[in-house]
């Protein structure tokens, strides 16, 4: 009896001696990993702050066959919130409690397993940097004591375990990110009839390639003087292709916006007053990156060709952008509206 006293009392001292080594293990944890992503600031905030996203980038979301995701009335920005069951990865959910648009969002994690329930603060920061936004996210909190002693008897620790998770994550984040925003499509609309009107505009020719930078300051230099000289703007801006030479790499084209009147400008002006004639055109829509102009060209000249419409050699072809980088950070978002004057039926050569 003596020996089995002696054992219990070994025994009682070697679980006390390790409760309190358990207890006094610091429990304390912070993980957090970064990525550069190579979108605006804006599109990979927007990625992240909206809670029905997570599905196709949350790291977790591949580790259980029995998750069952449950969504309130708001998933996006302060105070959204989503919840999940699963049998195999246990209970939780996640909430908003700070949120600042384009900069940080700050959220509170509960996790429900069988150590109990647990709180983490999760973190994200979103700042831009050269090559696009450079990503911080992030998890902070304290272990209970059931949770350490469990993680005693595993081969990894907290930060071990979620290191690899937030990594993963991060990167399918990236790739997700990249697909939405390289998505597009083109549309032939067929012909209609273009209003027309007066413009503002400005000319220059440059090589193909030097288009899409050189027009930018070229939009900048119509509206800052249209502003100054309080002329009104109608619409979106728009180019005119004047000349088109793809052998030499070269073209002329003009930059411009809609304006309601003929306006007079000075003779030294580099900015001029133009007037486009109420036109028949073939219309043609890309909702995607300016990457794609040259393919929806394409295909409006291809459908030119196949429906024999006689397109007007002397009125030039332009583009009108309806939504682009002002309107939306996403190329994905972008709409550009392509038009092409057709020949009118007394104007068309006999044959």
């Amino acid at each position: 009896m003596k020996i089995l006293k002696y054992l219990f009392f070994l025994l009682l001292i070697i679980f006390i001696a390790g409760a309190i080594y358990v207890a006094t293990k610091d429990g304390n944890y912070q993980v957090e990993e970064t990525a550069i992503i190579n979108a605006p600031v804006p599109v990979v905030f927007n990625e992240v702050n909206n809670f029905k996203n997570w599905e196709q980038w949350g790291p977790w979301m591949d580790d259980s066959e029995d998750m069952i995701i449950e969504y309130p009335e708001n998933t996006i920005g302060q105070g959204a919130s989503y919840s999940w069951k699963s049998e195999e990865l246990g209970d939780g959910s996640i909430k908003n409690v700070k949120v600042i648009p384009d900069s940080g969002i700050d959220q509170i994690l509960i996790f429900k397993s069988s150590y109990g329930e647990s709180k983490s603060d999760v973190y994200w920061n979103f700042v831009e940097v050269e090559k696009g936004t450079q990503v911080t996210w992030g998890i902070k909190g304290k272990q209970s004591f059931m949770e350490k002693l469990a993680f005693t008897f595993m081969n990894e620790n907290f930060s071990e375990m979620i290191r690899p998770m937030y990594k993963e994550g991060l990167e399918k984040l990236d790739t997700i990110i990249l697909d939405k925003m390289s998505s597009y499509s083109i549309n032939v609309d067929g012909i209609t009839t273009h209003g027309g009107g007066f413009y503002m505009y400005t000319t220059t020719a440059t090589k193909i390639s030097q288009i899409q930078t050189k027009m930018q300051q070229m939009f900048a230099d119509v509206s800052l003087y249209m502003e100054k000289n309080n002329i009104s703007r109608m619409g979106d801006p728009f180019v005119l292709y004047n000349n088109w030479d793809e052998q030499n790499n070269s073209a002329i084209y003009s930059t411009g916006f809609f304006t309601p009147s003929l306006i007079i400008t000075p003779a030294e002006s580099t900015v001029l007053n133009g007037m486009m004639p109420v036109q028949k055109v073939i219309k043609t829509t890309l909702k995607g990156d300016y990457i794609n102009l040259k393919e929806a060209w394409e295909a409006a000249y291809k459908y030119a060709q196949e429906n024999g419409l006689p397109v007007n050699p002397d009125s030039p072809a332009f583009e009108v952008y309806s939504i682009g980088p002002d309107k939306s950070p996403s190329p994905a978002n972008w709409v550009t509206e392509f038009y092409i004057p057709l020949l009118e039926a007394e104007e068309q050569p006999i044959l």
